[in-house]
């Protein structure tokens, strides 16, 4: 491997101050630079050292997918009301979003206080 650790944690301070994922960080590594796996270099995940340089979002990655599921269902829902899987699908998913945000309380990596709302999607 031709990088030192102190230089991938730079590249990832670099790409997450471009707004990139942590899993989206991982793959630029991997595909761009030829750094297969983070942890093993540094000691420490992406998502840590994101952190560490202050760019990580508020809300955790799959959560906020999870948000834009929801959103995209229920979108979909406002055009089609008679389609039961969707109705199903959107109720799954907001279960897995309370269960996760459950999680994240728990673990300290979301406020006490916050608190999901949906939103109504926008008709275009």
């Amino acid at each position: 491997m031709k990088y030192t650790p102190e230089e991938v944690e730079a590249l990832i301070a670099k790409l997450a101050k471009e707004g990139n994922s942590p899993s989206l960080i991982g793959a630029i590594l991997r595909d761009k630079y030829g750094v297969p796996l983070v942890k093993p270099v540094t000691g420490k995940s992406v998502t840590q050292l994101a952190r560490a340089s202050g760019q990580i979002p508020k809300v955790p990655e799959d959560l906020d997918y999870l948000f834009h599921r929801a959103q995209g269902l229920r979108k979909h829902l406002e055009k089609n009301r008679k389609d039961y899987q969707n109705k199903r699908a959107l109720a799954m998913a907001e279960s897995k979003i309370h269960r996760l945000v459950k999680y994240y309380k728990a673990q300290g990596k979301l406020q006490p206080e916050w608190e999901y709302k949906p939103m109504a999607a926008s008709v275009a």
